[in-house]
């Protein structure tokens, strides 16, 4: 086993503001009744057993990207999770398995494994938030899924109180769901990945990205070029982290593309006969992903739609809501939210899903 990591384990931090809106990439979120940092696995176990022998309830919050909290905020224990490292626990000639802490920033894991010549993260790049989240949404961008790398998930289970690791065949993977999503009986610890030894990307699945390349959708580039592209990508859609950039204040996709079945595609097709075929991709069985950004943008719902206090869609994105004054609500945003979803509900009957996790607010 070797180290790849050149972080420490552990971090020395200051005393926590209480508003969860600073842990958060909207800038949005109330006070939290407590909130403890965590620095490793154990850490992590330790903060949620304490809470638990309070009778508190508990949030654990990583890097905030996929997450919008209420304006009343969380009335218990919020456990910052801020476990750091990666490093190889099998490996043979043509692949290796990487243990990646929960609280390692995912971006900077994505920069190591091309960095290593590992294939399989790399059009994963850009994307906030830590590794421990990726399970829990099966992350996924430019024609990957972490569900495809992702070996086991290291966790502690809450209602036995005991370690242990479940398995991805167990995981429950879907587009963009697992069994972790909805439940609070596990705490992510770590994710393994296996990740093929080589200096090529996978096949380029995503025909934008293919053009971006330069490429035919099914060829192979080099890591750091595929990597390359879908930052640019990202960037010019506002969805990588940018301070200076209002159109970052976001969660990214705030809405998951609808799955349909062939007759509700068919009854979509026939709403929408005057706009040509919804952009749309064969999705698990019969069924046909369409495209939420397209259904948001024909309902009328434009890049820079506003919203309350100063609330809007992104200027960039028609998916991304952000709260570009940097002083709104989570209230408004919510607001914006169901706007949209009634709005393309009313022209096209398709039912947008919120992608990010919801706490103390609903749309």
């Amino acid at each position: 086993m070797s180290d790849v990591s050149a972080r420490p384990a552990t971090e020395t931090r200051a005393a926590e503001p209480t508003r969860l809106a600073e842990y958060t990439t909207l800038c949005l979120g109330g006070p939290a009744g407590r909130i403890e940092t965590a620095a490793s696995a154990e850490e992590i176990v330790q903060k949620v057993q304490q809470a638990r022998l309070r009778d508190d309830e508990v949030l654990i919050l990583a890097g905030g990207s996929n997450v919008v909290v209420g304006d009343a905020g969380f009335p218990g224990t919020v456990v910052l999770v801020r476990s750091r490292g990666l490093r190889v626990v099998a490996e043979d000639a043509d692949t290796v398995t990487v243990r990646v802490e929960a609280g390692e920033p995912w971006d900077d894991l994505v920069a190591a494994t091309v960095a290593n010549g590992w294939s399989g993260l790399e059009c994963l790049s850009g994307i906030p938030g830590s590794a421990g989240a990726t399970p829990i949404q099966n992350v996924g961008a430019y024609g990957q899924e972490v569900a495809e790398t992702i070996t086991g998930v290291q966790v502690y289970d809450r209602v036995e109180g005991s370690l242990g690791r479940v398995e991805a065949a167990d995981c429950g993977f879907a587009y963009r769901s697992s069994i972790f999503k909805y439940s609070e009986r596990w705490v992510v610890l770590s994710v393994d990945f296996r990740l093929a030894r080589s200096p090529l990307s996978g096949p380029v699945r995503y025909a934008e990205l293919a053009r971006a390349l330069g490429v035919e959708p099914g060829d192979a580039v080099p890591l750091a070029d595929a990597r390359a592209a879908v930052l640019r990508l990202r960037a010019g859609k506002g969805m990588v982290l940018d301070a200076a950039d209002p159109d970052t204040r976001s969660v990214g996709s705030f809405f998951t593309n609808p799955v349909l079945d062939g007759e509700a595609y068919e009854l979509l097709r026939g709403r929408a006969a005057d706009l040509g075929e919804p952009p749309h991709w064969p999705g698990a069985g019969d069924t046909v992903k369409v495209s939420a950004a397209w259904l948001i943008d024909k309902a009328g719902f434009a890049k820079g739609h506003p919203g309350p206090e100063g609330v809007a869609i992104s200027s960039k994105h028609t998916l991304a809501l952000t709260n570009r004054s940097g002083t709104a609500s989570t209230a408004a945003l919510i607001a914006l939210a169901r706007d949209i979803r009634d709005g393309v509900h009313a022209r096209f009957g398709v039912p947008l899903h919120p992608e990010p996790v919801l706490v103390n607010c609903a749309v």
